[in-house]
């Protein structure tokens, strides 16, 4: 056995895959229904390695690789959540500040715990970082063995409590509000007279709807719906959007019509496009001006397992699958010109991914001074600040800032794993010298105090202060602890619902700022 890991010692890159591979498989075992997923790399990478130290060989793998995994992680992540990170900004700025509040009182309660256990100043901070899974706070604090000690005591309590939380939130998530209505279509048939144009009710009903088709009283023809298109008495249209304001566009413009205006195909068709022509990716669906170029229409918009309204102003990503409804006989023209390959969904945009982390590695390793020493956000906050900003532009100028959602995705699965094999491999070592040492309980009892108040404590005040649904509640879990294995755990629990990564990402950056603070303070006490 001990050449077997000597060997695996000797192999960085086989070790990653290893492990990746063997964590996987661990991952998908099901009891009582629950399955750990990607989060099982890390424990599994925690196990094999503490079994290697009891062989007299620690298994590493070197930091670069655990770096790369972790910003090609943020970044992606920061690429998926950025449409709507900035959006929920304007609207939970004080669930942020309420995260930070409990932050600073787990440091404050450590501090008092720690002393009076009689554990030192810089062990209580490498202890905090460990009870917050935040190697950045373990590195503020310049990584020396007896924070380092402290830091694996905590770091696997930090973990499993931060999984209950989220398995205890998403327990809620079948009554959450904030879940999208179901998208549907509806004819209705128009009774008012009124004479309205589709913009002037489109607007009336906060861009929540679309009209892709519509059929009037004196033409039998179908033809598709744009901004200036008015509508008649006994004029029949297909309405999309939420069921809710697709009922009440039937209410206000005339009732629900027996004739389906989209069985006839005849002149008008419909037909699922990916967007993979670069130079319309992040240009809105208006820009596209496809009703004066071909008499089309985008209905609806479906980015990777969310489907949108095709509204006039939402914006397009590479990758983007879009339901088009144009002229029979121009179809083959609005396909050409959107592109629809394959490729559109699997290119990874490599200038935006590379100048993109690039820019992030900069920002995360710019030094702030502060009293007492300097402040630097790390590279993976700074990858996931730059992510979220360029997922949110999608295009400056001819540059393309973002990258399809199922490529994002990938590379986002990819970096997490990498990165869960690395953090495992250092954790398991770690462990054993705590265990040895025989400080472990003592940094156990402390870093339990600290992740409760702050894991729990996010549950408890984001659920019932905030009243937050389970489901971005367990990202909320995540974010707070700024671990990416608790969000690849509430990933793999909700089908990679895009509100966990939404609230994962509100008070991620936030988190990870106040936490290397926090570090650096109870250093200094």
């Amino acid at each position: 056995m001990r050449a077997v890991f000597e060997f695996l010692a000797s192999q960085p890159v086989l070790l990653v895959f290893l492990l990746v591979g063997i964590g996987a498989s661990v991952g998908r075992i099901r009891v009582a229904g629950i399955s750990l997923g990607a989060v099982a790399v890390l424990f599994a990478a925690i196990g094999i390695n503490a079994l290697s130290v009891s062989q007299g060989v620690t298994l590493e793998i070197p930091a670069p690789i655990g770096d790369l995994g972790v910003v090609v992680f943020a970044f992606a992540t920061g690429i998926i959540a950025g449409p709507g990170f900035f959006n929920a900004l304007r609207t939970s700025y004080l669930m942020m500040l309420a995260v930070t509040g409990l932050l600073v009182v787990a440091g404050a309660a450590g501090s008092f715990v720690g002393i009076g256990l009689g554990i030192p100043p810089l062990t209580i901070a490498g202890t905090f970082a460990g009870a917050m899974t935040n190697t950045p706070s373990l590195a503020a604090t310049g990584g020396s063995a007896e924070a380092t000690v402290g830091y694996a005591s905590a770091y696997l309590f930090g973990v499993i409590a931060a999984m209950a939380a989220v398995a205890l939130a998403l327990r809620h998530s079948r009554s959450d509000t904030d879940a999208p209505d179901p998208i549907v279509d509806k004819p209705v048939a128009i009774d008012t007279e009124a004479h309205p144009t589709a913009a002037d009710v489109t607007k009336r009903h906060g861009d929540r709807i679309a009209f892709s088709r519509v059929r009037h009283d004196d033409d039998a023809s179908v033809e598709a719906v744009g901004p200036d298109t008015v509508f008649e008495p006994g004029d029949v249209v297909n309405v999309t959007g939420p069921r809710d304001e697709v009922d009440a566009v039937a209410m206000e413009l005339g009732h629900t019509s027996a004739i389906d205006i989209t069985r006839d195909r005849s002149a008008l068709d419909f037909r699922r496009i990916i967007l993979s022509n670069a130079k319309l990716s992040g240009h809105t669906i208006g820009e596209l001006n496809l009703r004066t170029r071909f008499g089309a229409n985008v209905a609806r918009v479906r980015r990777g397992d969310v489907e949108v309204v095709g509204t006039a102003d939402f914006e397009l990503h590479l990758g983007d699958r879009l339901r088009v409804v144009a002229p029979t006989d121009r179809m083959a023209e609005v396909t050409e010109y959107l592109g629809d390959s394959e490729r559109g969904l699997a290119d990874i945009n490599p200038i935006a991914l590379g100048l993109g982390i690039a820019l992030g590695l900069l920002l995360g390793s710019i030094q702030i001074p502060i009293p007492g020493g300097h402040f630097s956000l790390g590279y993976a906050a700074g990858a996931l600040v730059i992510g979220l900003v360029m997922g949110r532009l999608g295009r400056i100028g001819p540059f393309v800032t973002s990258l399809p959602h199922t490529a994002a995705t990938v590379l986002a699965e990819l970096g997490l794993l990498v990165f869960l094999a690395f953090a495992g491999t250092k954790a398991g070592s770690l462990i054993v010298d705590a265990i040895v040492s025989g400080e472990v309980v003592r940094l156990l009892l402390l870093g339990a105090v600290m992740t409760t108040i702050v894991v729990f404590g996010v549950y408890l005040v984001v659920r019932h202060v905030f009243r937050l649904g389970g489901t971005r509640l367990s990202g909320v879990v995540g974010g707070a602890q700024t671990n990416p294995a608790i969000l690849g755990f509430a990933n793999s629990r909700t089908g990679y619902d895009v509100r966990v990564a939404l609230g994962y990402t509100l008070v991620y950056p936030a988190a990870m700022v106040v936490k290397i603070l926090i570090a650096q303070v109870l250093v200094g006490l």
